[in-house]
Formats: C-alpha cells, sequence, structure tokens
C-alpha cells in the first residue's frame, strides 16, 4: 500500500506551469526537445550576448585602476580557466540529459530547497545587473540625445519586454538579427580608441595601482 501523498495546490498550479513548453523557461526545468535543435553558430550568437553586456567593460576598468593592468589580465585568464573546466562537464551533461538548473541542484543533493534558493539567488542577480545595464544605457540616451534619466530609465526598462516575454527563440532571433549592427559597433569603438588613443596603449599595459 503506498503511502499517503498530499498535493498542495501552489504545488499543482506550479507543475502545470513548468510543463507548458510554450513559455521557453529551460533555466527552471526540463529541456523540451524542440529546445535542443538549434544549430551551434545560433546558439553560439545566442551566447554571444553574455559578452557584450556593458558593465563588464566597467567593471574590467574598475579592477585594473585598482589592481592594475598584468594583475586583472591573469585573473581572467584565471577565473576563465576555473570556469571552463568547472563548466564543461556540466553544460555537457545538461545538453546531452536535458538537465535545468532545478534537476541539477535537486540531483547534487540540495533538494527542492536548494533549487528554491538557487532560482531566487539567479533571479536576483538578473534584477541587479539588468538595472546597472539600464542605468548605462540611460546615461548613453541621456548624453547623446538629451533625454532625461528617468524617461531613459523607463524606455530601457519597457525596451526589453516584448523580446523576453517570449523566450529563447525570440531572444535567439533579435540577437541574430542585430548580430553584424552589434559587431560593427564593437569594433568601430575599438578603431575610434586606437585612432585617437594610441599613444596612451603603453602606459595602459603597464599601469599600477601605484603609478
Amino acid at each position: 500500500m503506498s503511502a499517503f501523498q498530499k498535493i498542495l495546490k501552489v504545488r499543482r498550479h506550479y507543475n502545470k506551469w513548468v510543463a507548458d513548453q510554450t513559455l521557453e523557461d529551460y533555466a527552471l526545468r526540463f529541456t523540451a526537445r524542440k529546445g535542443r535543435h538549434m544549430s551551434i553558430s545560433r546558439v553560439g550568437k545566442t551566447a554571444l550576448g553574455a559578452a557584450s553586456f556593458l558593465a563588464l567593460e566597467g567593471l574590467a576598468a574598475a579592477v585594473t585602476l585598482s589592481y592594475g593592468f598584468t594583475n586583472t589580465v591573469m585573473a581572467m585568464l584565471a577565473v576563465c580557466i576555473v570556469l571552463f573546466i568547472t563548466g564543461l562537464p556540466i553544460a555537457y551533461y545538461s545538453a546531452k540529459h536535458g538537465l535545468d538548473i532545478d534537476l541539477l541542484t535537486r540531483g547534487a543533493g540540495f533538494g527542492y530547497l536548494g533549487s528554491t534558493l538557487t532560482s531566487l539567488i539567479y533571479a536576483s542577480f538578473t534584477f541587479i545587473f539588468f538595472a546597472i545595464e539600464a542605468a548605462i544605457l540611460a546615461s548613453a540616451l541621456k548624453a547623446l540625445f538629451g533625454i532625461p534619466l528617468a524617461i531613459g530609465y523607463l524606455l530601457c526598462a519597457v525596451a526589453v519586454i516584448p523580446i523576453v516575454t517570449h523566450g529563447i527563440t525570440a531572444i535567439s532571433r533579435f540577437q541574430v538579427g542585430t548580430h553584424n549592427l552589434w559587431v560593427a559597433l564593437q569594433l568601430a569603438a575599438i578603431v575610434v580608441v586606437l585612432w585617437y588613443e594610441f599613444d596612451s596603449l603603453q602606459g595602459w599595459t603597464e599601469f599600477s595601482p601605484g603609478m
């Protein structure tokens, strides 16, 4: 005789919600099979968005000013190596078996509580990071077009809603469509710096906090 198990109403709603594959929230539930058939090129371009955050340039500059160019580069290389070694097996088996954050945390022995805390940390970090990005973009809009910061914050916050609400497919399409423009703008910024500040490159590569 099987033990009686009480299923709360909230849990029933949650199970029904996560079973809806149209939401494409694959970070929190089992990855639908239709979500595993994107080309490597498309996945790569979508993942490249992780390297396009404006805050990354600011963080790198702040670390360079605090610890020097050499220490910053070595620290970045060390972190990249650690992330690659630890992330490769996780990414491989997650892609192979369609795992998600929820299943990984539960399978690692943290249970539903660990899964919930992981989701909370992930969501909190996302909100904070998006707020930083919006602040940077709003400042750029004010500098270029004279748009007040309050309106700039609102525009930056509202602009992403139509994209993120339609899942990774919509995000992938948007990033693929704007990929060439993004690359051109990134290269243009580097060209401008090299053109106008070429003499400062040596001072940058040799910079240390004591200088």
